[in-house]
């Protein structure tokens, strides 16, 4: 009986045994945990900054009126090409009451000087002719006179500006705009009826209208203030229009800021490119651009994906994970090189035969399938 039940015993504590072995290697079996990898591989690095802004005319300027007044007739539209000389527009005077009297009061003034001139003149060169006064004194009651007579002549045409905006009283070049260069009218911010001010010291002016030669554009943008000791004036870039985004087009850059702006924390320096533009293509002031700049490349480099970088929390510092033979994965740190924004070349700790882990295969996957089911 007892020898019966050492036999259970025995047979039940085998079960046992068996059954926490089984346990224990399942749980061991599960700790590994199954990750695609991929090896490193050598390709091409080409290491580009873009640089967003807009497309613009190099000669642009506005036009502005010499006189105020009222704009009275406007020849063109916005779109046309015109040359230059070409008339714009025209502006009418309208004078201020009190400077048109306080002009008219200096007329009177000055007619009245020049009649008393005259008289005194007659009267000395009668005298004069008698030898009753002296050359001296006459020539200078002749030169009164002259003073007298130009004085006279200035008032008037104080006068006839400010009544109609010219000496002549006729379509002067103080109320005509005419175009200052050849190119397209890009912009007519007023409208016939609309009150105008001069352009002078004081005062910018009312634009009349906006001229740019749009045969020549230039790309305007900005990059960061890590990139921009890495341009130089002259190197060849190329832009991508927002509006035409399936052509590239060349440009050199001219321009290079001397000094940053911060925006949203980060300096950007302004840089310039000319653009060259075949005639085919039809081009609008404004258009939005990106620069495509080759700062650096190499030639069959070993590198990984990106995505297959890692980084520590605390350090910053970048790692993958390696397969070990035990078949677990270890971490690795890693030196980068250049990165195009899709692949990284990889200077020191992987080789080339190294098993990585892709840590974020899930991931990639629901964007694969996004992009299936798009």
């Amino acid at each position: 009986m007892k020898k019966t039940v050492k036999i259970i015993i025995g047979l039940v504590l085998m079960v046992l045994f068996i059954v926490v072995l089984k346990y224990f290697k399942d749980s061991n079996a599960s700790d590994v945990e199954e990750f695609a990898t991929e090896v490193p591989f050598y390709a091409p690095i080409n290491y580009k900054v873009v640089a967003t802004g807009k497309l613009n005319p190099e000669e642009e300027i506005e036009l502005k009126p010499q006189i105020s007044g009222i704009v009275d007739r406007i020849v063109v539209e916005e779109g046309d090409m015109v040359s230059k000389g070409d008339l714009i527009a025209t502006i009418r005077v309208v004078p201020n009451e009190q400077a048109l009297v306080s002009a008219n009061s200096r007329i009177k003034t000055f007619k009245l000087a020049l009649d008393n001139a005259q008289v005194i003149y007659d009267r000395n060169k009668t005298l004069f002719e008698k030898g009753v006064i002296s050359r001296q004194d006459f020539e200078n009651t002749e030169l009164s006179l002259n003073q007298a007579r130009e004085s006279y002549a200035q008032a008037q045409n104080d006068y006839q500006i400010i009544k109609r905006g010219s000496v002549s009283g006729g379509s002067g070049a103080n109320t005509s705009i005419v175009a200052q260069i050849s190119g397209t009218i890009l912009e007519i911010p007023v409208r016939e009826g609309d009150q105008v001010i001069e352009s002078n010291n004081f005062n910018a002016g009312t634009t009349i209208a906006t001229i740019a030669d749009m045969s020549k554009m230039i790309f305007e943008g900005k990059v960061d203030e890590s990139e921009i000791g890495k341009l130089s004036e002259g190197k060849e870039i190329m832009v991508v229009l927002g509006a035409i985004d399936q052509e590239e087009f060349p440009a050199k850059l001219t321009f290079l800021a001397p000094k940053g702006v911060e925006e949203n924390g980060a300096v950007q320096f302004t840089i310039k490119a000319d653009v060259s533009i075949a005639p085919s293509f039809k081009i609008r002031a404004g258009y939005s651009a990106n620069a495509k700049i080759d700062i650096e490349s190499r030639d069959s480099v070993m590198c990984v994906r990106e995505a297959l970088l890692q980084f520590n929390r605390i350090t910053d510092k970048p790692f993958v994970e390696i397969r070990n033979e035990a078949g677990r994965f270890i971490k690795k740190n890693v030196e980068l090189g250049l990165s195009d924004g899709i692949n990284v070349e990889i200077l020191d700790g992987v080789k080339e035969t190294d098993e990585i882990k892709v840590w974020n295969q899930a991931s990639e996957e629901g964007e694969k399938e996004e992009e299936t089911n798009e």
